[in-house]
């Protein structure tokens, strides 16, 4: 299995998710324009994407999905509260789908599970193939004791370092915003973070990536700290996933 991440933090989420022919897209939060030259980027093109699984509706998670569906007839996987909150009923290749059962695109074996969000009915997945299993979590306020069940045991784990909050606290945001982001809805903190990742299971972890970094309330380093200070040392596999330049191609090893 392989994975690379087209862009991550608040101005834009993508992520292909692959394993021999098949290929799923996580999100899609650009244009169809800027998908198409993100996908090239790592030797990709709309045509080779399968589905695209859907975490939630807000807009830096699912503003290209409806026109990059219609464009290229790309088949589109989400809860109902999703497809609803999202506008994506009027598209002709709209998979349904629940928030715990298991479901298949092409050779890969996709798990939703749902997450504390602001979102109408929001999910996030595990995406699996031949015993190899890739987690992907951002977007969640808390962590419940489902999410460490399902993202025990991962070969690779896609996780929201968001914000450090004592840079929350001192930063520019507005009281309510800072609120919202800090809340059991809002979004993971570097220290939430560590915490689930000291309670997984990682005795198969290759890969772990760092997502959906705060620009004004987070930084690189803050985030790294806090997951090192679990995994003992800085593995040559914790890497960070920019906005701009995503995280290229990440091979899982059998």
């Amino acid at each position: 299995m392989q994975f690379a991440i087209l862009g991550s933090g608040s101005k834009g989420n993508a992520t292909v998710v692959c394993s021999g022919q098949s290929r799923v897209l996580v999100d899609c939060g650009f244009s169809v324009k800027e998908t198409e030259a993100r996908l090239a980027r790592v030797g990709l093109t709309p045509a080779d994407i399968d589905g695209v699984l859907v975490t939630h509706e807000h807009s830096d998670h699912a503003s290209g999905v409806v026109r990059l569906s219609r464009r290229f007839g790309l088949a589109v996987y989400a809860t109902y509260g999703t497809a609803s909150a999202a506008g994506l009923g009027e598209l002709a290749h709209l998979h349904l789908i629940s928030p715990h059962q298991r479901f298949d695109v092409g050779d890969l074996e996709v798990q939703p599970y749902p997450v504390p969000h602001d979102a109408r009915e929001p999910v996030q997945f595990v995406v699996a193939h031949g015993g190899q299993r890739i987690g992907i979590l951002s977007d969640a306020g808390a962590v419940t004791a489902h999410m460490q069940d399902v993202l025990s045991g991962c070969d690779a784990l896609l996780l929201e370092c968001n914000h450090c909050p004592e840079m929350l606290a001192n930063g520019p945001y507005p009281a309510a915003l800072k609120n919202r982001v800090a809340s059991r809805l809002g979004h993971l903190s570097n220290e939430q973070s560590a915490a689930l990742l000291g309670q997984l299971d990682r005795s198969r972890l290759q890969h772990l990536a760092v997502t959906h970094l705060s620009e004004k309330n987070n930084c690189p380093d803050r985030a790294t700290q806090a997951l090192v200070g679990v995994l003992g040392e800085h593995p040559q596999w914790l890497a960070v996933a920019g906005q701009d330049d995503g995280l290229g191609w990440r091979q899982l090893e059998l």
